[in-house]
């Protein structure tokens, strides 16, 4: 793995291992990712949304300027968190935001996911901070984007608390997908 794919193994207190991820995490990050589809989107799973579930190796972990992580605890994955270097696409996403966030220059976040029961640890604020750290690694990145839907529990508060909304598109006419578009502040280079 290249220096830009490797984030440093820091372990907690309480046991949770953040760390990049291998091809033998992918069973459980994939499992972490389904689980979450199913119950907290309840989309299940949409080929044209979430091929990179089925295959995070091929997403994540070949390209230079992608990455996923997973939190570890007891040997079991109880979190994701990855970058792509592609922006939202027109459609079904509108048009301004896929102009604002190009890919190749957009790195998105994506698929930061945690459990139930490791909610509210503190897991997905670490994993953005890592993400985060990646970007800035990697370089060539000019914008940091991602999307949620509200209807998570908790996930618009979370990313409000450290993003900028740039577009919610359930005041849009017709609601959009009802999903709301964000921007995180770039991180300095390291």
């Amino acid at each position: 793995m290249s220096a830009t794919t490797m984030a440093a193994v820091r372990a907690d207190a309480d046991g949770y291992v953040l760390r990049t991820a291998t091809p033998r995490d992918i069973g459980g990050a994939r499992a972490v990712m389904l689980d979450t589809v199913y119950r907290d989107l309840r989309s299940g799973y949409v080929p044209r949304w979430h091929a990179d579930i089925i295959d995070p190796e091929a997403g994540y972990l070949r390209p230079e300027r992608c990455t996923l992580l997973v939190v570890e605890r007891d040997g079991e994955i109880v979190a994701t968190g990855a970058v792509r270097d592609r922006g939202p696409q027109a459609p079904p996403n509108p048009q301004w935001v896929a102009d604002r966030f190009p890919s190749g220059t957009t790195a998105q976040l994506c698929r930061i996911y945690v459990t139930p029961e490791h909610r509210r640890r503190g897991l997905a604020r670490r994993l953005v901070r890592e993400l985060r750290d990646f970007v800035a690694r990697a370089g060539g990145y000019e914008a940091v984007y991602l999307h949620t839907d509200p209807a998570v529990p908790g996930a618009e508060p979370f990313w409000r608390s450290l993003a900028r909304e740039v577009c919610d598109e359930r005041t849009l006419p017709g609601g959009g997908q009802g999903i709301v578009h964000f921007e995180l502040p770039m991180p300095d280079a390291r």
